[in-house]
C-alpha cells in the first residue's frame, strides 16, 4: 500500500502538538529512513560505479577535501551557510552519494538533503577513513607525515610503547585527551606514550589501515599487544598499561 506521506506529517504534528510531548513519534521519521541510506565501503563504491554520473558530495571543509577525496566527487562544505544553496543545482530525483570523514557530519548532510526533496541518499558508513583504509584511494606518492621506517623508530626502546591516534575534531578523542597527556607524564618510567594527528599523518594511517578514530595500538619489543578503536575510559587504560 502506497504511504501517504502528507498525512502522516499531519498526524505527526497533531501528536507532538500535544501537551507534555517532549519528542516526536518513531513513525514521523518514516519518510527520512527510507530515504537515506548509509551504507559500508564496498558497497558504497560499487553503487557509484553502477551509477551514470554519479552525483558524489564531499561535505568536509575545502582544505580537507584539497588533501585527498573520492574521484569525480563535488566539494559542498555542510558547515558553509551556502550548503543548501549550493546543493540545488544537483538532481534530487537522481541519487546522491554523501561522505565526509568518519561518518558524522555527513550523516547530518544527509538528513538534511532528505528535507530539500533528494530520493536517493547513500551516506558513506566511516567515512574517509574507511574508504582509505580499503585501499580505495587515489595513490599518492607524496608522504604526509611520517613514514614507516620513522614510525618504526618510534618503537626503538625498551620500554612499552603506546600509540594514539586522534584528531582535533574527533569527539571521543577530546574527551580522553586530558587523562592520557597526564599519563605520558606520570607513567613515563614504564611507557612511552606518543599521540600522532591523524589528519597530520595520512601515509602512516593508510599503512596500517586504520579506519576508527581514537585508535589506541600498544607494542612491547615492536610487537603489537592490544589495539583498540573508540572511546576507552580511564580506567581501563590505566588497566592496559599496568
Amino acid at each position: 500500500m502506497k504511504i501517504n506521506y502528507f498525512y502522516l506529517l499531519a498526524i505527526c504534528l497533531i501528536v507532538f502538538s500535544g501537551k507534555g510531548q517532549t519528542s516526536p513519534p518513531l513513525y514521523c521519521d518514516v519518510k527520512a529512513s527510507q530515504t537515506v541510506k548509509t551504507i559500508d565501503v564496498a558497497s558504497y563504491s560499487e553503487k557509484i560505479k553502477a551509477t551514470p554520473n554519479a552525483q558524489i558530495l564531499d561535505v568536509r571543509t575545502p582544505e580537507e577535501y584539497a588533501s585527498g577525496h573520492i574521484e569525480n566527487s563535488d566539494n559542498v562544505n555542510f558547515l558553509s551557510d551556502s550548503f543548501v544553496l549550493r546543493t540545488d543545482k544537483y538532481d534530487k530525483t537522481k541519487p546522491v552519494f554523501v561522505y565526509c570523514k568518519s561518518g558524522g557530519r555527513s550523516a547530518k548532510a544527509a538528513d538534511k538533503l532528505a528535507e530539500l526533496g533528494f530520493t536517493t541518499i547513500y551516506n558513506l558508513d566511516g567515512g574517509m577513513l574507511k574508504w582509505e583504509a580499503a585501499g580505495l584511494a587515489k595513490p599518492d606518492t607524496k608522504i604526509i607525515g611520517i613514514c614507516s621506517q620513522e614510525y618504526s623508530e618510534l618503537l626503538n626502546t625498551d620500554k612499552e610503547v603506546l600509540i594514539s591516534f586522534y584528531a582535533p575534531w574527533c569527539a571521543p578523542c577530546k574527551k580522553m585527551e586530558p587523562y592520557i597527556l597526564k599519563m605520558q607524564k606520570e607513567m613515563n618510567n614504564k611507557v612511552v606514550i606518543i599521540r600522532l594527528n591523524a589528519d597530520e599523518n595520512k601515509t602512516i594511517m593508510q599503512e596500517l589501515k586504520i579506519s576508527e578514530l581514537p585508535t589506541l595500538v600498544l607494542y612491547k619489543n615492536k610487537a603489537i599487544t592490544w589495539q583498540k578503536s573508540g572511546f576507552v575510559s580511564e580506567e581501563d587504560l590505566k588497566t592496559q598499561l599496568q
